[in-house]
């Protein structure tokens, strides 16, 4: 096994086998072996030819390259080559190859028949390529025409421009067609539709391309972007916020890399660009003529951009600049009251937005003194705001801390401690201005969830809640007041012994909050309220049970996960982990709880209707009403608003919808399977745990294939094997296993994204867990993994005790545990022969766990060992005469006489084990013949 030239003999008869990926392993084990550099071209050689019948083109190029660096004259090497770059789309290089092997080999009727093939497709690109300068020429002209007026042909050469920026060579096309300055004309004239084709153009234009993108930012400048995102047009505002992100992101890779531009020495520095669109982006915020829409957008891209995507970059630079630069001008954002003369414009979701961003940038900080200038700032804004004269300063200084509270809520803590700024909420609850009330309630809710102030409230600020819950007339104020009474009252979590209403107080309140979410007539933003007080009130058991059996409300409350506010999601998330019970619940020890008895100390005590049968009956209240497509619609959101919290309830959701196998086809029927990969790759570690459990049960139930179609099967894998971890609970290992087992089981293209994923070491240790579902699921999981050649060839590794424990566990006890290694070893004896003479050698109690095998009641290990049998004697005359010379030819004499159509495949492998040993000579066939 380790001599090179044996082992390229072998490849070459895997090859002319057709077997490509036998004879791809073959060659590579060679390479490895190998010193000599003519063995190792010819080897490289031989590689890429193997690669090109894989269909992989980049492999195969680079191997035919290592060929030819050794030997410039190797004619098979330059077509190997010219082969794939051709299906590379690297014609010109292609032709050169080809051309030097019929220079080599002028008689050659292949090298000729390709020369006039690939001359034949280069003058068809070049051809291609003047007519494609001719029609984006010709689609400029129909959209800049003033003159033409045919609507349609406008619009069929917009989107043709649009399809034509798609392709890399037609981008470039339009580029060099002096298509920058043709786009900007588009952008000028103002008309809707001309700006959103230009825009969507740039976009293909811009993305992966850093040079381009620095180009056309520099003539078309930062203004043009963010005046189209400005605009009162939610379409054309969204389109300019595509291009800034596919700018933005184009720019962050280009200032990983040095970018040459061509035809010159100058370097570009993508990372000054950067920062420039940074201040652009920050400076749009407190324009008053910019849209409420727009400046989301801005927010959005902030959000995105500025933190870091990992804790392990050290560089937090670009944070720090934006909190020194724009701090202030996010904190306006947030501590907007559209009611007061002269504000900015905002939408729905706008504070919430900058709440989210605020809270990124605060937790991006790395040191107590980064920290500190944070504090620092952010006191002084609502300080500033708060002293100023007239009513309207304060508003806007206590609408600030609201948004402090909702985003980095230990910084809004610190500011509700400034001096008079509490005093003054609980004033402005009884002021006579409904906009006062509206915004002092609001700070009321958000202030009553933190420790520090929720007693001082508690104490002050009930009655005045009960007083405008009770006696206002305005909508909007009572049922802010009623979320601060719902906060306040749910303060015991699901602790039923801690109530802090009257009984039947919850109900009653649960009961107004689900009349005005079902009211259509009152704002959205209104009715988003009553879902905040259902997401407090829903710790109370009695309230989940009637939640659920209130379908309109149900149903209501879904249509508003599903709106266009998206501030209530968060809400909505709460409120479903609350009636599925999802939430970590903390398992008391009895003896604890004796001495907590004893000592007079309180315990949590469960609510009755929090019992299992209870939970599973709301959850099939919730499947009917159609929550999965909800929680799926919440998913697909692209807000600031679902944050890393806000998807951590929803995966906690969608593993309760998924418990009952017999919900999960359902689940995934609405969405539910391709809605939890995102879930399962980005978020808290805790969510992203959860996302991935939810995933295995629906593989272990379904077929994955069905459950994660096309490509999405192969991004399930990862999120599997990270639940192959010490951390993970046993059923989360085990779920995984089995999981990952039926994925092994579907295609040597999903085998290999396991492997990728690093997951046989991690399967391996799971064979020796004690628990004994974990070790079968594990080796179940082997099972399917050794169809791969590579799993199969750490079996052969010299030290490996792989093959011992399979061989060994053939003969436990436990029949489930013996099916799944006996179907390994036959599988491996079949698929790798060489093993079979190594298994006398692993354990001297081999044949007795061959013969308890075949001696099996039971057919299927019976069948199992005697493949195994036949294996072993077909592969190796040696190992044939030890076990002839066993009671194995006793057994199996008798077994060939047991013929039946229940034990068909028994008699069959037991018949061919003895004619394998008459044709060894290893023993004489009867009189008869037989």
């Amino acid at each position: 096994m380790g001599d090179p030239a044996q082992l390229r003999e072998e490849g070459n008869q895997h090859f002319k086998s057709c077997n490509y990926e036998a004879a791809l392993s073959c060659y590579t084990k060679a390479l490895s072996l190998s010193d000599d550099p003519k063995a190792q071209a010819i080897l490289h050689r031989n590689r890429a030819a193997c690669y090109l019948k894989l269909d992989d083109y980049s492999k195969a190029e680079k191997d035919a390259s290592k060929a030819i660096e050794a030997d410039g004259g190797d004619v098979k090497a330059l077509f190997r080559r010219s082969q794939a770059l051709e299906k590379l789309g690297r014609l010109d290089q292609a032709f050169l190859d080809v051309k030097r092997c019929a220079s080599l080999e002028p008689q050659n009727k292949a090298f000729q028949e390709s020369l006039r093939r690939l001359g034949v497709q280069i003058q068809e690109k070049a051809k291609f390529m003047s007519t494609t300068d001719a029609k984006v020429e010709q689609m400029f002209k129909v959209l800049l025409d003033p003159a033409e007026k045919d609507e349609d042909k406008k619009q069929k050469a917009a989107q043709n421009l649009i399809v034509l920026a798609r392709e890399e060579a037609g981008a470039e096309q339009i580029f060099r067609s002096d298509g920058t300055q043709l786009l900007q004309r588009m952008l000028r004239t103002g008309k809707p539709e001309m700006v959103l084709a230009a825009l969507r153009t740039l976009v293909g234009l811009c993305s992966s391309h850093p040079s381009r993108t620095m180009a056309i930012l520099n003539t078309l400048g930062m203004e043009c972007f963010s005046s189209a995102m400005g605009m009162d047009n939610e379409q054309l505002s969204l389109a300019a916020c595509n291009v800034l992100q596919v700018m933005i992101e184009a720019l962050t890779d280009g200032s990983k890399k040095r970018i040459q531009v061509k035809d010159s020495a100058v370097v570009l520095e993508p990372s000054r660009e950067l920062k420039s669109m940074l201040q652009h982006l920050l400076d749009v915020l407190t324009q008053s003529s910019f849209s409420g829409q727009g400046r989301d957008n801005a927010i959005n891209l902030l959000i995105r951009h500025v933190p870091r995507k990992s804790r392990r970059d050290p560089d937090n630079s670009t944070t720090l600049w934006v909190i020194d630069n724009g701090l202030k001008k996010i904190l306006e954002v947030g501590g907007t009251v559209p009611e007061i003369t002269g504000s900015l414009p905002i939408t729905e979701n706008s504070r919430m937005s900058a709440s989210v961003l605020l809270n990124k940038l605060y937790d991006d900080l790395k040191c107590d003194s980064e920290r500190e200038n944070f504090h620092k700032l952010c006191e002084d804004y609502v300080q500033s705001w708060f002293e100023s004269p007239g009513m309207d300063g304060k508003l806007r200084a206590i609408q600030t801390v609201s948004s402090l509270l909702q985003g980095p809520w230990d910084v809004g803590n610190r500011t509700l401690e400034l001096s008079g700024i509490m005093e003054s909420i609980i004033a402005l609850c009884a002021s006579e201005r409904e906009i006062d009330k509206v915004v002092a309630v609001e700070a009321l809710i958000h202030a009553a969830g933190k420790a520090k102030r929720a007693s001082f409230i508690t104490a002050n600020g009930v009655a005045l809640l009960k007083d405008l819950y009770k006696k206002n007339e305005n909508d909007a104020i009572r049922i802010r007041a009623l979320v601060g009474l719902c906060k306040l009252g749910s303060a015991g979590g699901t602790d039923f012994s801690m109530k802090q209403f009257a009984e039947g107080s919850t109900l009653k309140l649960a009961k107004q909050c689900r009349k005005w979410m079902c009211n259509e007539m009152i704002l959205s933003s209104t009715r988003r309220w009553a879902v905040e007080g259902l997401a407090y009130l829903t710790f109370d058991a009695d309230v989940k049970e009637e939640f659920v059996e209130d379908k309109t409300a149900m149903e209501a409350l879904f249509e508003l996960a599903k709106s266009e506010d998206k501030t209530v999601l968060f809400a909505v998330a709460s409120a479903l982990v609350n009636c599925t019970n999802s939430y970590d619940k903390e398992e008391l020890d009895p003896q604890m709880v004796e001495l907590a008895k004893y000592a007079k100390q309180h315990i949590p005590e469960e609510h009755p209707k929090d019992k299992q049968k209870f939970v599973v009956k709301r959850i099939k209240k919730l499947l009917d009403a159609g929550v999965v497509s909800a929680v799926t619609c919440m998913v697909k959101n692209e807000s600031p608003a679902l944050t890393d919290s806000c998807k951590e309830l929803l995966c906690r959701v969608f593993l309760a919808l998924v418990e009952n196998p017999e919900d999960r086809g359902f689940v995934v029927a609405q969405g539910g399977g391709k809605a939890l990969i995102p879930l399962a790759l980005e978020g808290t570690d805790v969510g992203k745990t959860k996302a991935a459990q939810a995933l295995a049960k629906i593989a272990i139930t379904s077929n994955p294939e069905i459950a994660f179609p096309g490509e999405r099967v192969y991004e399930v894998v990862r999120p599997l094997v990270g639940l192959l971890h010490l951390d993970r609970t046993a059923l989360q290992n085990f779920e995984a296993l089995m999981a990952l087992t039926n994925l092994a089981g579907i295609s040597e293209r999903l085998r290999q994204k396991i492997l990728k994923e690093k997951a046989v070491p991690k399967i391996d240790s799971y064979m020796f867990e004690e628990h004994e579902m974990i070790r079968l699921a594990a080796t179940e999981c082997l099972c399917n993994l050794v169809l791969s050649q590579e799993v199969r060839d750490l079996f052969l590794t010299e030290g490996s005790d792989r093959l011992k424990l399979i061989v060994l566990y053939c003969g436990e006890d436990d029949e489930k545990l013996r099916c799944a290694a006996s179907g390994t070893l036959a599988m491996l004896t079949s698929l790798q022969p060489e093993l079979c003479a190594r298994i006398p050698k692993v354990t001297t109690h081999w044949l007795e766990i061959l013969q308890a095998l075949v001696l099996s009641p039971s057919a299927d290990l019976q069948h199992r060992g005697l493949v195994i049998v036949l294996n072993m004697i077909t592969a190796d005359r040696d190992v044939a005469a030890k076990l002839m010379e066993s009671e194995m030819l006793e057994i199996l004499s008798v077994m060939v006489k047991e013929e039946g159509e229940r034990k068909q495949a028994v008699f069959s492998a037991a018949k061919a084990c003895l004619a394998k040993a008459v044709e060894y000579e290893l023993i004489k066939p009867n009189v008869e013949g037989n």
